[in-house]
């Protein structure tokens, strides 16, 4: 496989036998296979063990298990997508093909604009605009499609101010890239590549993250057809939609269904329907301070985000990093044992009786240890003071001894004194 890869262009699923995120792949990925043989693909699938073929594992950059990379030529381009049989293989068909396709008449970009819900289209000739449209396709395939086209390809509808130009197409409308005010194409295109409004999930949130801006959202229950919940979606869309030119820089907009995700992500529980904005870069969130009635309550606390004087909430703080440990420990111990009780049991349980045995142990232990320290301590200090004092006779006799020194010592000066006279 190493030495004839470049041969073809492989889809390649990298795992570990042990791994239980690959063993859940398995089926979708045998579907993906069989799929793409039979609609012709030239693309082949193919998995490898990681862990019996680490040297090439490393080679392609694997780090985690399992991942996903198209070879093509000396480019490895990793899949980020969902895990699903039909994005796997919507990913392989678009990084497999050209670059740039062409659009070459009207009917083809109609076609290829009901299949898309976004694409890009660069309109002209030569240039270094165009090099720099490549340049920018190279990198981001992996994400969306990029077209070509003359001027007289586009609908009607379209007007440009100049050539060449770069476009987006989407949400039943198109937007030009404006060097001046848009900054870099790259950094233009990887935030113009998701819908104005999106059904926000774990995996897209993710995703929002590269393109730096704060993701609002509506978080409702979508079995729930009540005012309040529809109320606040109808909301959302409505600012994502005509407050475009006002937002669309700094914000996504979208719903999320259910609270479980946010909830994790935020270390609180969010009661739904309610609102809260992301800022994915950071960690932290806002909440608005009243009740979001209409879209006018929505525009203005979007406008105090946006001046800084809504309250954020959250970040990524070493207090805000202890917290998080604590509850990602709390959150993993509650779903062990509401998964299996047992198992909780045998994995929390055994160590702390172990450990509790051992605290028993040695508190016991220091305790005994104590008590003879205490009462040879004691039996020493007795014999200091029978060594130090002695008995009634050995101090009598101490006395005497040092009053026979004394007296021997006067009649000793008494004599030099009588000699001395003499």
């Amino acid at each position: 496989f190493k030495e004839n890869r470049k041969d073809d262009i492989w889809l390649v699923d990298f795992y570990a036998p042990w791994c239980g995120h690959c063993k859940k792949l398995e089926p979708v990925w045998n579907e993906v296979g069989t799929e793409m043989r039979n609609m012709g693909s030239p693309v082949r699938v193919g998995k490898m063990d990681a862990t019996s073929f680490s040297s090439i594992a490393s080679e392609f950059g694997v780090r985690g298990y399992p991942t996903i990379k198209l070879l093509k030529g000396d480019l490895a381009y990793n899949y980020r997508g969902p895990r699903t049989k039909d994005d796997i293989i919507e990913f392989a068909n678009r990084v497999a093909g050209p670059l740039i396709r062409p659009l070459p008449s009207q009917h083809m970009f109609e076609h290829v604009q009901k299949r898309h819900r976004v694409l890009f289209v660069y309109v002209g000739g030569e240039s270094p605009l165009k090099e720099k449209y490549i340049e920018v396709a190279s990198e981001l395939i992996v994400y969306t499609y990029f077209f070509s086209a003359s001027e007289d390809v586009l609908p009607e509808y379209v007007t440009l101010p100049e050539l060449p130009a770069v476009m987006v197409f989407k949400d039943g409308t198109y937007f030009v890239y404006d060097e001046y005010e848009d900054g870099d194409l790259s950094s233009w295109i990887n935030r113009e590549r998701f819908q104005g409004y999106l059904h926000v999930d774990g995996f897209t949130l993710y995703e929002l993250g590269d393109t730096g801006k704060l993701v609002a959202i509506a978080v409702i229950d979508d079995k729930n057809s009540s005012v309040e919940h529809t109320r606040l979606k109808s909301i959302i869309q409505e600012v994502a939609r005509d407050y475009r030119d006002h937002f669309h820089r700094d914000f996504q907009f979208g719903h999320m269904d259910g609270n479980d995700y946010i909830n994790s992500l935020l270390m609180d529980d969010l009661t739904i329907p309610t609102i809260v904005v992301l800022n994915t870069s950071n960690q932290q969130y806002f909440l608005p301070d009243r009740h979001i009635e209409s879209t006018e309550d929505m525009v203005q606390f979007i406008n105090n985000i946006l001046d800084g004087t809504a309250e954020a909430q959250g970040g990524d703080g070493l207090l805000q990093r202890i917290k998080r440990i604590i509850y990602d420990a709390k959150s993993t111990i509650v779903s062990v044992f509401k998964s299996s009780p047992l198992l909780g049991c045998f994995l929390f349980g055994l160590p702390l009786g172990v450990i509790s045995i051992m605290c028993y142990g040695i508190c016991t232990a220091d305790t005994e240890g104590e008590v003879f320290e205490h009462e040879g301590a004691k039996k020493e200090s007795g014999d200091r003071e029978l060594t130090d004092e002695g008995s009634e006779e050995e101090q009598e006799e101490e006395k005497n001894g040092k009053y026979t020194e004394l007296s021997d010592g006067e009649l000793k000066q008494k004599d030099i004194m009588e000699k001395k006279k003499d």
